[in-house]
């Protein structure tokens, strides 16, 4: 997650905008986009698309 988020800083915005807390996490460098989702209980589908789109800049 913390690579994403330093590969795009757009992606800042979907982790907040899911309710994640991954930004300054010390855990967020070791967690995978399956973790981050796993341990929020999010759809991980939903959330890969969701940085991929801010990845390019669909956001």
């Amino acid at each position: 997650m913390d690579e994403i988020m330093r590969m795009s800083p757009a992606a800042i915005r979907i982790v907040l905008r899911h309710g994640m807390l991954c930004v300054g996490c010390p855990i967020a460098s070791f967690h995978t986009i399956s973790d981050a989702a796993r341990e929020h209980d999010l759809n991980e589908q939903q959330l890969n698309q969701d940085l991929q789109d801010a990845l390019v800049g669909k956001d």
